[in-house]
């Protein structure tokens, strides 16, 4: 009896720890963009330029670097910036995640930091050849 409670209260202690860890993401939106330019001066490192866009926010501008410092050929880190403006309304953000080639295209993992104090957390896919960069997206809400 005693090993069945143990057994039912580590139950109950793993299943709180997995909900803890689990984000809580609200207002789902879809951004869609179109790669304007791409290019590299050491064959290391990538920056990229797209617009499109992004839900509430209206046409959106990024930048991306892409670098992959671990040297892991397939997958690396990019860092990057945002801008929209919508009437006098500016929204900059800061761009920040994780990227795995999966044959032809990129998956990225990004989480941002918005400056109307918003985090976005969203994932998508990268795909060089026809010029397009989508993702689902969603604000991250911190409790």
């Amino acid at each position: 009896m005693k090993t069945l409670l143990i057994f039912s209260l580590l139950a109950v202690s793993v299943t709180s720890l997995a909900d803890s860890l689990q984000p809580k993401l609200e207002n789902h939106f879809d951004a869609d963009f179109t790669i304007d330019a791409l290019h590299t001066t050491d064959g290391k490192t990538y920056q990229m330029s797209a617009s499109g866009e992004a839900g509430p926010y209206g046409r959106v501008y990024l930048s991306y670097t892409f670098t992959d410092k671990q040297q892991l050929r397939d997958r690396g880190e990019f860092t990057g910036f945002a801008f929209t403006q919508s009437g006098e309304k500016i929204v900059t953000g800061t761009l920040q995640g994780v990227y795995v080639k999966q044959g032809a295209i990129y998956k990225m993992y990004t989480h941002d930091t918005a400056s109307n104090g918003k985090f976005t957390y969203a994932v998508g896919t990268l795909d060089f050849v026809n010029k397009t960069l989508s993702f689902k997206a969603a604000d991250l809400v911190i409790e």
